[in-house]
């Protein structure tokens, strides 16, 4: 800037103001300072006009990883509704690490972003370091993965009811030793949809088999353990519902390597609507979780909370309405209208 008020003989106010089109610079003015600007390929740093002003139009966004269909999916619903506000975004993965989480909570912090939104790392059990954000004013939102609490801004599924339609839905198929694949239950989605399928189990007068419930990560691999471990104990189970696509596919191919038949010895549900559901032998009974849907919600959130200044504002939880999609992985009858059919439940937790 200081180069192009140099060359034009002004201030660099007078610059400064033609690039940010200020209805104090005449036209011809605006038109040489930007003919100038072209001329050196002058691209303003938007950062230090952030840092002079205290705020910006950028929102940061901090995920466990960018791999698969839903945070992908939750991100460009983030990126569309935060473009059509007139805000950028900057992404951060914490990899399923705490430390990481708060590294890129203080990157955030430095970039003076407008708004902050987070869904927690698998590690996160110490939620301390989000209370830097709340001490700063700096608006705070969570999605999925969240801190639980009547003073939180967040949008999530509901999970529970997930968990719900997954069992009741194999419930109706005739299974009756439904086994659960758990994620770690510290984290609100995994213990919110282990709690449907329980809620579920008990609606149909059918006990908690603890037994029947493997608690892990939901990746492919240990999908495949638990389900070699549930078919060694002395009644197997007949069904399972997996909190994760992931490792409902693990365990998919372990019962078929055993020599299971699918649905018809071992039905098999997910949980996300990963892509590969589609192409699994057979397709995958899962739950969508409405990810663009959440990802523009949370922005919508964000931004009240942004427009509200500072001002007293009530927290509040956005709950999603989960979507079950029937297809042949969980389907024991044969009418043909119950295969790829989608519904969705009037469940109350």
């Amino acid at each position: 800037m200081a180069d192009l008020a140099r060359e034009l003989g002004v201030s660099m106010t007078t610059i400064s103001r033609a690039l940010s089109d200020h209805h104090s610079i005449g036209p011809a003015m605006k038109q040489k300072v930007l003919k100038l600007a072209k001329k050196y390929n002058y691209q303003p740093n938007r950062l230090a006009s952030a840092l002079r002003k205290g705020k910006s139009q950028l929102i940061g966004i901090i995920v466990p990883y960018i791999e698969g269909r839903f945070f992908p999916s939750v991100v460009h619903g983030i990126e569309t509704a935060a473009s059509k506000a007139g805000y950028n975004v900057i992404i951060c993965q914490s990899n399923e690490d705490v430390a990481q989480e708060r590294r890129n909570l203080e990157i955030l912090l430095s970039a003076q972003v407008a708004g902050i939104l987070v869904s927690l790392s698998r590690t996160t059990l110490d939620v301390r370091h989000f209370e830097k954000v709340r001490s700063r004013g700096l608006p705070l939102v969570f999605f999925d993965r969240i801190v639980e609490g009547d003073n939180v801004n967040a949008v999530v599924l509901n999970d529970q009811e997930g968990g719900y339609l997954s069992t009741r839905h194999l419930l109706s198929q005739g299974c009756r030793r439904i086994a659960h694949l758990a994620g770690p239950q510290h984290l609100n989605i995994y213990k919110n949809r282990r709690q449907g399928y329980l809620d579920a189990l008990r609606e149909a007068g059918i006990a908690e088999d603890e037994q029947l419930i493997h608690y892990a990560d939901m990746s492919q691999e240990q999908g495949s353990t638990a389900m070699r471990q549930l078919l060694t104990l002395p009644e197997p189970p007949d069904a399972v519902f997996a909190a994760g696509d992931y490792s409902a596919l693990g365990a998919m191919q372990e019962a078929r390597r055993q020599g299971l038949r699918v649905p018809q010895d071992m039905a098999i549900t997910g949980f996300s609507n990963e892509t590969f559901t589609l192409i699994t032998e057979p397709a995958m009974t899962t739950i969508d979780q409405r990810c663009e849907e959440m990802g523009q919600a949370a922005v919508r959130l964000l931004l009240e909370v942004i427009d509200a200044g500072g001002a007293p504002f009530t927290p509040r939880q956005v709950a999603l309405r989960p979507e079950l999609l029937v297809r042949t992985s969980s389907v024991r009858q044969t009418e043909p209208e119950l295969v790829a059919r989608s519904y969705t439940s009037t469940f109350v937790p």
